[in-house]
């Protein structure tokens, strides 16, 4: 018997804040979006999942999901309700038996909850997990409160919301025919079509994130449960120096910095980020930059280091891993690092996959002495701490 599940992350998002939708934004190190298609995938139960994406969303989607199986993501409709027609008609080749939707926005949805939904397939048709209202109730239409609701059958709906497949197709394919919009969530469609729906409990932290406060409670939340089940902690050390030569400018953890002169390399010579990268080979036993990226490689002459670092994240990442803590010290007699370490974090954070409070930039100068200290070049030290499984 096959289980779909159609994960759907059309919506725009705007309320949260931020530069990018909600879905594609990051806690605990990944953007939303792959941590709920990651619960689906990882489940045994579920046996093929489903993306519907708004339109224009196919390089963010492809950036969030990589390193998941998924299948191409379909493109949904301006509203939820077309969205999720469009996706549950998408899994039709897959002939299930049984189809789970569920808003991408909830990153936090249990294997337990999971499994209960299709569990309860067995007995109804359609199945919603909820909470029951545990407050006091008033309608109050213009603030003025006329009376008080019974809350003791009300309940809010969760997903992912089940159904036997034929069913709810058949349900949303009636809806679509009769032009009848404005249905929230799939269990309204399942209601206008007559299905029976069973209510069951849903869990307190499948919540669903909003606004900038939900993504920044959930970033919080994602990395310390994330961390938690990462038991092996190791640290790694690296070292880089480049010497100056004439250019206008220092590029510093990927920020360009106005100066007389620039670092000599054979590719943009970002010292810090070359330490950096060092280090985070170093917790996994990868070698070094030069092992994965030879001097004497044309194809790396001028290229920007931030290729060499991504690569070390994606060795990291293919073992589990997550960093900490990235601690990088510039020795530097000039230019000012100071005013720029902001920025450097910004550039960092994201391929880092960590949170700026876990990145430390911090410059100091030899007083002279030696080869930094004649200002003939710029010398950076990187610790990282990472955690594996």
């Amino acid at each position: 018997m096959t289980v779909a599940a159609v994960i759907v992350a059309g919506g725009s998002g705007l309320r949260a804040g931020g530069e990018k939708p909600k879905q594609y934004q990051m806690i605990g190190g990944k953007p939303v979006i792959w941590w709920t298609c990651r619960a689906f995938l990882d489940h045994p139960g579920i046996d093929h999942v489903q993306a519907v994406i708004g339109e224009g969303h196919e390089a963010m989607f492809a950036e969030a999901v990589k390193g998941l199986d998924l299948p191409l993501p379909v493109i949904g409709g301006s509203t939820r309700q077309e969205s999720c027609r469009i996706g549950v008609a998408a899994v039709a080749r897959v002939s299930p038996a049984k189809i789970l939707i569920h808003d991408a926005a909830r990153p936090f949805v249990s294997a337990d909850l999971i499994g209960s939904v299709i569990g309860w397939l067995d007995r109804f048709p359609a199945v919603v997990p909820g909470m029951a209202v545990a407050e006091t109730l008033k309608f109050a239409p213009g603030g003025i409160v006329s009376r008080t609701v019974d809350r003791s059958s009300i309940w809010t709906a969760q997903t992912p919301q089940g159904f036997a497949y034929d069913q709810i197709r058949a349900a949303y394919d009636k809806a679509e025919t009769e032009r009848t919009q404005g249905l929230t969530d799939d269990a309204s469609v399942a209601e206008h079509a007559g299905i029976a729906i069973s209510m069951i409990p849903g869990r307190h932290e499948n919540r669903k994130l909003t606004t900038p406060e939900d993504i920044e409670i959930a970033n919080r939340d994602m990395t310390a449960r994330s961390l938690h089940n990462l038991p092996d902690i190791r640290v790694g050390q690296g070292i880089d120096v480049h010497p100056f030569e004439e250019g206008d400018a220092v590029t510093l953890c990927g920020v360009a910095i106005p100066y007389s002169q620039r670092l000599k390399g054979h590719s943009d010579a970002d010292v810090a980020m070359h330490a950096l990268t060092d280090a985070i080979l170093g917790t996994i036993g990868e070698g070094d930059i030069g092992t994965h990226f030879p001097p004497s490689d044309p194809q790396w002459k001028g290229a920007p280091s931030r290729i060499f670092l991504e690569r070390a994240m994606e060795l990291l990442a293919a073992k589990g891993g997550m960093i900490a803590n990235a601690d990088i010290t510039i020795l530097a007699e000039a230019p000012k690092i100071a005013p720029h370490v902001a920025a450097m974090k910004d550039v960092l954070a994201p391929l880092l996959h960590a949170e700026p409070s876990r990145i430390a930039i911090k410059a100091t100068t030899m007083e002279k002495l030696g080869a930094i200290g004649r200002k003939e070049g710029i010398m950076a030290y990187a610790t990282v701490t990472v955690r594996l499984p």
